[in-house]
């Protein structure tokens, strides 16, 4: 006999939601963060023999491109696509009732390419970057409905604390995924390998077979959605209907409309800081005789760890202070990291930014994804949708912030000017943060027994 699903708010399937970050995360560390970064530099930097850059240049559908400018606009594209793609599935998914289809279709279209990039060279570039461009899509298309899932699993006063213990598992996960990886490239000798390149290019195999097999966990238990209509040939106006009725909503909605400004505003940084954080340690620190390829996975695995103390110190917070409030601060500390790194030349100024880093990217990450769900309206079935605005904020954001970057490092040849001005937009969404007051809250006192 089948077994009946699971209730709202119980713990096995609370920890089965969470599971998936287990799951996908290895794709932001190793993909977005680490490994891949390294391998990109290497096949697309020359060096001379003391390690200074004497070229950095990548032709590409025969236009020259500096190779950080080039990831970053296939990256800001890869974006681009996703904030105008979420919003559209979303509300097919929410009409329909089936996002845990859409969310096993782009696990899997993620971790395939991922697979893919096994096959990345210089000769068949095109390729690699479709691999890189199809797997950030095929990520973060699917947290539109991962993230989604979280009002309809979790009851108000628990989804700050099932969101942190998220992002937790996401870092240990991924941590564990990268040890794995990193002992198989420096010690390639020991497992059969001529070179390093092998077992590097193994790394992108391995964290696509983990996406797939771990996410099998969370799908067992999840719920397949709200809704319940049958698929019709009106089906995509129906989903374009549902957005339009969600807007008029938010619009209505005065303390969600004004957090999704400042969350535009923020994340652009935060998460574009995330994805160039190498990049700028491949090019602009001086490693003496460091391996910087070493270097630089030790600072990853620092920001790894740091941030699940960092997840678990600002869920604390948000319970003491609210989560507004701690928002504000936590914007705050961002802005001081942006103007240290400005100034950063040595691996231990780096180490040093990496730990500041790590404690603060869990935490606003959890928090922002907790503080919206809990300004969700009480008993909305159409979660995906409401979720497809977050989601649409984040991508357009980054979109902005990649490009900024990529342009910045293009006419100054450095990205430490695109630090500073990523510092930037820290101070506004800070600044925007504080026009969601205490009196606009209080009207959502019913979403949540604490306001946040």
């Amino acid at each position: 006999m089948t077994k009946p699903p699971l209730t709202k708010g119980s713990k096995k399937l609370l920890n089965a939601w969470a599971f998936y970050d287990w799951a996908n995360s290895v794709y932001n560390l190793v993909i977005s963060s680490a490994i891949f970064p390294i391998f990109y530099g290497a096949l697309t930097i020359v060096k001379n023999e003391q390690g200074a850059v004497i070229n950095d240049t990548v032709t590409f559908m025969g236009i020259d491109f500096n190779n950080d400018t080039l990831i970053s606009y296939v990256t800001a594209a890869a974006f681009l696509v996703v904030s105008f793609l979420s919003p559209l599935l979303s509300g097919i998914a929410d009409y329909v009732g089936n996002k845990k289809v859409f969310m096993k279709f782009f696990c899997y279209l993620g971790a395939l390419c991922c697979i893919g990039l096994y096959w990345f060279s210089m000769e068949m570039l095109w390729f690699g970057l479709l691999c890189y461009f199809l797997a950030l899509i095929g990520f973060w298309s699917s947290l539109v409905f991962y993230n989604s899932y979280l009002p309809d699993i979790a009851f108000p006063e628990q989804q700050d604390a099932i969101s942190a213990k998220g992002f937790s598992f996401g870092y240990v996960g991924s941590v564990l995924l990268l040890v794995i990886c990193l002992v198989m490239i420096l010690n390639f000798d020991a497992f059969g390998f001529e070179d390093s390149g092998v077992p590097t290019r193994l790394s992108f195999v391995l964290t696509g077979l983990w996406w797939i097999g771990f996410s099998q966990y969370t799908y067992r238990h999840l719920p397949k959605g709200n809704k319940q209509e049958k698929f019709g040939k009106d089906i995509l106006f129906n989903g374009f209907k549902e957005l339009k009725l969600i807007w008029q909503k938010i619009k209505k909605n005065v303390p969600l409309k004004r957090y999704l400004g400042a969350f535009f505003v923020y994340s652009m940084a935060v998460q574009t800081i995330m994805l160039i954080a190498t990049y700028f340690g491949i090019e602009e620190l001086d490693w003496g005789t460091t391996d910087p390829t070493i270097g630089l996975i030790v600072s990853i695995l620092l920001i790894q760890l740091v941030a699940i103390l960092g997840a678990y110190v600002t869920s604390r917070s948000s319970k003491r202070f609210g989560n507004i409030q701690t928002l504000i601060v936590l914007n705050l500390i961002w802005i001081g990291i942006c103007i240290y790194a400005y100034t950063i030349t040595t691996p231990f100024e780096f180490y040093s930014t990496a730990g500041a880093v790590g404690l603060v990217m869990g935490g606003i990450q959890s928090l922002s994804r907790s503080t919206y769900s809990k300004l969700i309206p009480s008993g909305a079935l159409d979660t995906a949708s409401y979720f497809s605005f977050y989601d649409v904020s984040e991508k357009i954001g980054i979109v902005i912030g990649m490009l900024s970057y990529g342009y910045i490092a293009q006419i100054t040849g450095s990205i430490r000017y695109s630090i500073i001005f990523l510092g930037l937009f820290f101070l506004v969404g800070m600044l925007l943060l504080l026009r969601v007051r205490h009196s606009e809250k209080s009207a959502l006192a019913g979403n949540s027994h604490k306001l946040p």
